[in-house]
């Protein structure tokens, strides 16, 4: 249980409820077919950027 609320906590930082919304507002647009260019270079900064600080925790976490 301490485990699952410790996830929850993780999830609703700010880093975690930007790329949310992020990725809900790039679903909406690809819906609708009308994705900027600047949103599209944003959100790939953001996404690449939140997974690049997964893999490293993740690697953190393994050499120790």
């Amino acid at each position: 249980m301490e485990a699952f609320l410790k996830k929850m906590a993780n999830l609703l930082s700010v880093k975690s409820l930007v790329t949310i919304a992020l990725t809900v507002t790039f679903c909406v647009l690809t819906i609708k077919g009308a994705i900027p260019e600047n949103f599209l270079n944003i959100y790939t900064m953001v996404i690449t950027f939140y997974f690049v600080k997964q893999l490293n925790k993740e690697d953190d976490n393994v050499s120790q």
